[in-house]
């Protein structure tokens, strides 16, 4: 499938989804590129005026530079410095996905004129999304006042391969298509995790046989909040034909509070969303062209700070939080759901037919052992964000580093640890169900029995890391299936 660019708004979620996800080429429509090139041509104008304005990376020099006016004969020579591979950052690579979603967003600069370059340059960005392979682009060491070094390797093969005429190198490097591109793929993953936290949590709630009351219709209109409303049916939907014989007092606090906490998780999830819109359609380049209006018949060009994007990071953060808060939960539930003087199940839900040893722990009964060290790794993982400065290192002007890349990394790693704390109790809840010789509620049977595929119910102690990580190899591929 091809996915066509006319506007700026055309690069949202459902894009990234297609184009970065799926594999979509991506054209760009001829009003678009009507645009692109009228820019250009009154941009070129804009700059031969006399005297000619003052515009970083045009007809100024860059970086420490800037204060530096470029003569005519020098814009050109310096407009052909390519773009090198070769710069600082290293290590672990982003997922081609990632880099898929970075191309694409840095077309948003380019689709109604606001990087003033020509339609073949706008050309040749969409054509990296033609199937081929990507460029490596490393996650780790991404500590610049921009993206730079990111866009740098991104961009490297093709600017070889073309004559960069003005501006058109910093059109390519400046702005923060890398961080609209972090926060939307997490926001991606995140309707897949949030979608698979409600059968996990309803699978425990109906293993533990809690009460139905704590997920009542009547509490959405109760509580007044959108996202628990959205939790608390969620919950229900996975809940229905749910079996009798439940406890009739109420259960442990970590079973109450599941809507509560599922419904920050909504929230989160919201916010990660609005942040990846707006970002996505954000023209974030520096210099910015503006195009001609009433008062500027050749349209400006001006020097912001667009290619910081300050609203990202939080966003992650937020998302990293409550990964961990509900391993917290998963952590809480498990080790319930185990105690037989609470869950009120049968002790031999510990090993599965019999007591492993004289101390009462079988294979099933560490579990919850391995889902703290998850739980634990996830709240590092969890940490403020905070905006580094980078003046030490005697940058200069880039006194401020980018926080997208450090957030989005401790968001996937507190995103991952949660799929491994879901799995396993998800596993622990099927054998709750396999010892009472229960069955799910309708909704969640083919669930359980994707859990029973991958982990079978323990019926003798045999040795269950191998089967649980495929089990939380398999979470992870539900949240990142195409």
């Amino acid at each position: 499938m091809t996915t066509t660019l006319t506007t700026r708004e055309d690069i949202n979620l459902d894009s990234v989804f297609c184009v970065a996800w799926k594999n979509d080429t991506v054209a760009i429509g001829d009003k678009a590129l009507q645009c692109i090139a009228e820019c250009r041509a009154s941009f070129l104008k804009l700059i031969e005026s006399d005297p000619p304005p003052v515009i970083y990376g045009v007809t100024t020099a860059m970086g420490e530079l800037a204060s530096r006016k470029l003569e005519r004969d020098e814009r050109d020579r310096h407009a052909r410095i390519k773009a090198f591979a070769a710069a600082t950052s290293f290590g672990e690579p982003l997922p081609e996905r990632v880099v898929r979603a970075i191309v694409l967003a840095r077309l948003t600069n380019f689709i109604e004129g606001n990087a003033a370059t020509t339609p073949r340059v706008a050309q040749a960005v969409a054509a990296m999304l033609d199937g081929g392979p990507m460029p490596v682009v490393p996650s780790q060491g991404q500590g610049g006042a921009g993206e730079i070094l990111a866009l740098y390797p991104l961009f490297a093969a093709l600017t070889a391969g073309l004559e960069l005429e003005v501006k058109e190198r910093g059109s390519l490097i400046n702005g923060s298509p890398c961080a609209a591109a972090l926060v939307a793929d997490a926001a991606l993953a995140a309707r897949r995790r949030v979608a698979m936290a409600h059968k996990v949590f309803a699978l425990s709630i109906e293993a533990f046989r809690a009460p139905l009351e704590h997920y009542d219709a009547a509490l959405d209109g109760l509580w007044g909040d959108e996202h628990e409303a959205a939790a608390l049916s969620g919950l229900r939907q996975f809940l229905v034909g749910a079996g009798d014989g439940r406890r009739n007092y109420q259960a442990p606090v970590s079973y109450r509070i599941v809507p509560r906490v599922l419904g920050h998780a909504h929230r989160a999830l919201a916010g990660a969303e609005q942040a990846a819109t707006v970002s996505l359609a954000s023209i974030s380049d520096n210099p910015v062209y503006i195009p001609p209006d009433e008062a500027h018949p050749l349209g400006r060009c001006i020097s912001t700070g667009g290619y910081h994007n300050a609203m990202a990071t939080p966003a992650l953060d937020d998302l990293a939080a409550i990964w961990a808060d509900l391993c917290l939960l998963c952590d809480r539930h498990a080790s319930k759901l185990l105690n037989g003087k609470v869950s009120l199940l049968p002790d031999l839900l510990m090993t599965g037919r019999h007591w492993a040893d004289s101390d009462g722990h079988g294979n099933v009964g560490y579990v919850p052992m391995a889902i703290t060290g998850y739980l634990e790794q996830a709240k590092l993982a969890a940490q403020r964000t905070f905006i580094p400065g980078t003046e030490s290192a005697g940058a200069g002007q880039d006194d401020v580093a980018t926080t997208a890349f450090f957030a989005w990394t401790k968001e996937a790693t507190a995103g991952r640890c949660l799929d491994a704390a879901m799995a396993m109790l998800a596993m622990i809840a099927s054998q709750a169900l396999h010892v009472t010789e229960r069955a799910a509620p309708p909704a969640l049977q083919s669930f359980v029995a994707d859990i029973r595929k991958i982990v079978p119910p323990v019926d003798a102690d045999r040795v269950l890391g191998p089967e649980l990580a495929k089990l939380a190899d398999w979470f992870t591929g539900q949240v990142f299936e195409a």
